[in-house]
């Protein structure tokens, strides 16, 4: 996911539109009025991709439905520039994950709060959950990077902290886009032994952890807040500042389609975390 949605994801990342629970007699303008537009990441799984096979692409089917419509995707690699190119040039209306309280968007409510893990090879019983294990000072240890610009995400910064440097390995969360799911492939390290740990957002852990060919066992990074490092985000919906009709039926979708909600983020593995737990 891109920067904002990386830190607040973290990375990096993170259901879609406009809606409420209609009754089949009942007739509203916004429901006939065309195609749900989602502003979209063609290979960001395990949240949107072409195909469809993402998390976000589940729930905006579920919109869908009952705005009783079809789903029209603007593609758009979610870096730098995501928002200008898409959303805020009008080509789409609503963005189904977007770190809950980002500038530049209005956000609904959160429909889920998520953390860092660690993730490690299940044979080996490291059992690490905080950045103070003493284990980590000896350990290969990988790491979600954003980029270039000074920017970390929370495990990056709180590692630096402890000035454990030497041992990690940089992963970056855009990652090479010609590949499947860039991102992904911090988690692939871990089951090939290249890297001891991995701190990953979790949503993207585990994914991809339960594709792995040994068993990976991940841990919820502790506390939820490493000194001013927060580790764990909530994730809204997102649409334009001045669109906040549509801000609205999201929120009342959200609140009308919580269980089938949950039951997607539990289908693609998502860890998650209440706040302050």
């Amino acid at each position: 996911m891109m920067r904002t949605t990386v830190l607040g994801i973290g990375v990096a990342a993170l259901c879609i539109a406009l809606v409420l629970s209609i009754s089949p007699a009942a007739h509203d303008a916004n429901v006939a009025a065309g195609p749900l537009k989602v502003c979209s990441d063609p290979n960001n799984l395990p949240f949107s991709n072409a195909r469809q096979e993402g998390l976000e692409n589940r729930i905006a089917d579920l919109l869908a439905r009952d705005l009783r419509t079809h789903v029209e995707y603007t593609w758009w690699a979610q870096r730098r520039g995501f928002l200008r190119n898409t959303l805020n040039a009008g080509l789409c209306d609503v963005v189904i994950g977007y770190p809950s309280g980002a500038e530049m968007v209005l956000t609904t409510a959160p429909y889920y709060r998520s953390t860092y893990v660690f993730v490690t090879r299940r044979a080996r019983r490291l059992r690490i959950r905080s950045f103070d294990d003493p284990q980590l000072q000896r350990l290969k240890i990988g790491v979600q990077l954003i980029g270039d610009d000074g920017a970390n995400t929370p495990p990056a910064h709180s590692l630096s902290q402890r000035g454990v440097v030497r041992n990690v390995v940089g992963y970056t969360v855009y990652g090479d886009y010609r590949t499947n799911s860039p991102p992904s492939a911090i988690v692939a390290a871990v089951a090939r032994g290249d890297v001891d740990v991995a701190t990953v957002w979790g949503p993207l852990a585990g994914y991809f952890a339960a594709l792995q060919p040994v068993p990976l066992e991940l841990l919820p990074v502790e506390p939820q807040v490493d000194n001013q490092f927060p580790q764990t985000f909530a994730i809204s919906m997102a649409v334009r500042t001045a669109d906040r009709a549509r801000l609205q039926r999201l929120n009342q979708f959200l609140t009308n389609r919580h269980t089938e909600i949950a039951q997607i983020l539990a289908r693609y593995h998502v860890p998650l975390v209440e706040e302050g737990r």
